[in-house]
């Protein structure tokens, strides 16, 4: 069955309450339609009684398990004959050192400043989904048996993933590979979308959240507005903290603000918004206050359908606290993939189903990192431009990746990321 196909949002079962915001399904100019569930609609459209479609999206998560495409897949990677997986986009490797060799023997090589590292992209085209640990299923005695498929699928998600030699190119030598353009500029961002800014951070404490709200986040506001002279509001709404050898409390506590400290690095090729929610995210913080960690706003509804009305873009700022060493950001330039459907996964939330995207991988696909990247570097990429014509970039994609020639002993890395909106 085409994805797009499995859910008709126009049947009577999916008859949506009249507050319900859905945004339109907005392709760029010339993109192919995504691999996505519910007709490409947000689940927003699927909203019974104030549940934001969660429910909806859950039983078409359970659904897809039942049908065993997932299943397929594992099996058909499972039953491959030992070494690299041959795909329709080439060789793939079940397992990461598998790759590197792969790499060493192939004698692959990259551009000054760059290397040849392995990524892990999706083989499943389909769309996934995750319920996050917060909701109310994994506490419902009577759902244990939908809770374990769904937790055996959420794991399944890397066994349906190989990984794929791709060449990351130095991003401070952006303007050597495409002849004049300045990776600290707006213009970059719009190319690419990818950049890198400067930031003498007054923050002393990342680890402490009501510290990074109220030192690190106005920094990030006043930095965006200053890459951005034409822009006219810069909102920071929330940040993570990687750091695998942290000691301390983890605890993620969202009523009070508190992402806690990530020990795992998403080694993943992944963007956290696309075309449904880098608009409906930003229209519920702006009329809810909905998971914003930051400054609190609260837009009528008008208001915020006027300030959506003009351009408006999503931008993920990370910052390390000191200079990396492993576990490297690297970030996609747009117009690498722009002739490629993007993969939607379901975040389900109890009152929320956030749309990240997950990408197939392509030889051109073109990398770049910040090698040794400093304190003072904030790397910045676009996940979500509201303007759609093809005449700047929508998004990047990125992961975090393991540099196989660094030092056996090398510290992984310690950073900070947090997402914004800009509007014009």
């Amino acid at each position: 069955m085409d994805p797009l196909e499995d859910s008709d949002p126009n049947s009577d079962s999916a008859v949506t309450s009249p507050s319900a915001y859905v945004p339109p399904l907005e392709l760029t100019e010339g993109q192919p339609p995504p691999i996505a569930a519910n007709g490409g609609l947000s689940y927003m459209s699927r909203e019974r009684h104030g549940d934001a479609g969660t429910h909806a999206a859950i039983e078409a998560a359970l659904e897809q398990i039942s049908s065993g495409v997932g299943q397929a897949v594992i099996d058909l990677i499972d039953g491959s004959a030992p070494g690299p997986v041959e795909t329709k986009w080439g060789l793939g490797f079940r397992r990461y050192g598998e790759c590197v060799e792969h790499i060493g023997e192939r004698g692959l090589e990259a551009p000054e400043g760059g290397i040849v590292l392995p990524l892990r992209y999706t083989v499943f085209e389909h769309p996934s989904y995750s319920v996050v640990p917060s909701n109310a299923l994994w506490r419902d005695p009577s759902r244990a048996s939908d809770a374990d498929a769904l937790r055996q699928d959420e794991r399944d998600n890397v066994r349906r993933a190989l990984f794929f030699p791709a060449v990351v190119r130095d991003a401070r030598r952006i303007a050597e590979y495409h002849r004049g353009l300045d990776p600290t500029t707006p213009e970059c961002m719009d190319k690419l979308g990818v950049a890198l800014a400067h930031c003498d951070s007054e923050c002393q404490n990342f680890y402490d959240a009501a510290e990074v709200e109220r030192v690190f986040y106005p920094e990030m506001e006043k930095l965006l507005l200053d890459f951005y002279p034409d822009a006219r509001e810069a909102l920071v709404y929330n940040h993570d903290v990687f750091d695998k050898d942290y000691q301390g409390d983890r605890t993620e506590d969202q009523e009070n603000k508190n992402p806690g400290v990530n020990a795992n690095y998403v080694n993943f090729v992944h963007n956290d918004l696309n075309d449904n929610s880098g608009r409906l995210r930003c229209r519920e913080l702006l009329t809810k206050n909905l998971r914003n960690f930051g400054r609190e706003v609260q837009f009528t509804e008008a208001e915020a359908d006027a300030l959506m009305s003009r351009r408006f873009l999503s931008i993920n700022l990370a910052k390390p606290m000191e200079t990396v060493c492993q576990n490297p950001f690297i970030l996609c330039a747009w117009p690498s993939f722009t002739d490629q459907p993007y993969i939607t996964n379901y975040r389900v939330y109890d009152d929320r189903v956030g749309e990240t995207t997950r990408f197939t991988y392509r030889p051109g696909h073109e990398w770049y990192w910040f090698p040794k990247q400093e304190p003072t570097e904030v790397s910045m990429l676009k996940c979500y431009d509201s303007v759609r014509d093809g005449s700047v970039s929508r998004w990047s994609f990125h992961s975090a990746a393991i540099d196989w020639t660094a030092p056996r002993d090398a510290p992984c890395r310690k950073n900070v990321v947090v997402r914004s909106f800009v509007f014009f």
